[in-house]
Order: structure tokens, then C-alpha cells, then sequence
């Protein structure tokens, strides 16, 4: 009987964090510079310390559920999986 260990399924490879890295850059970008368009105008005058209380919350969000699993998903699709 076969394990998982000794399974002949190959794992699909990953891309280097590096490369995955410099992928989210652009996207990144994207995001804070459309935060503080939208939002810097609202803030003007507010202490930094108040406006990134503001812009980190929404970046994470966006990151997390927008930038990142597009960006593992081109990376998937570039690789063929």
C-alpha cells in the first residue's frame, strides 16, 4: 500500500519568495497610491500617526483578498499548474 510519502505525485513548485516578492510590488503600488488619492484629500491636516491608523487597515485588506491571490494566481497560470 502506497503512503503519501512514497506518492509519485510531485507537488506543485512554488516561485521563490523573492520572485513572488517583486510580483507584488506593482500591485502594491497600485493600491497605496489609489488609498491615498481617494483618501488623502479627507485627511489633509490629520497627524501621520492618525492617517496611517486609516491607510494600514485598508492596505492589509486589499492586499490580502485582492493583491495576493491575484498575483498567485498569474504566477500559477504562468506556470502551467
Amino acid at each position: 500500500m502506497p503512503t503519501a510519502a512514497s506518492s509519485s505525485v510531485a507537488a506543485p513548485r512554488r516561485p521563490s519568495r523573492l520572485s513572488f516578492s517583486l510580483a507584488l510590488i506593482p500591485g502594491a503600488y497600485v493600491l497605496i497610491t489609489a488609498i491615498l488619492y481617494g483618501l488623502g484629500p479627507l485627511m489633509e491636516g490629520w497627524p501621520i500617526f492618525l492617517r496611517t491608523a486609516v491607510i494600514v487597515p485598508l492596505m492589509v485588506f486589499g492586499m490580502v483578498y485582492g493583491v495576493i491571490p491575484l498575483v498567485q494566481q498569474l504566477m500559477a497560470s504562468r506556470r502551467g499548474v
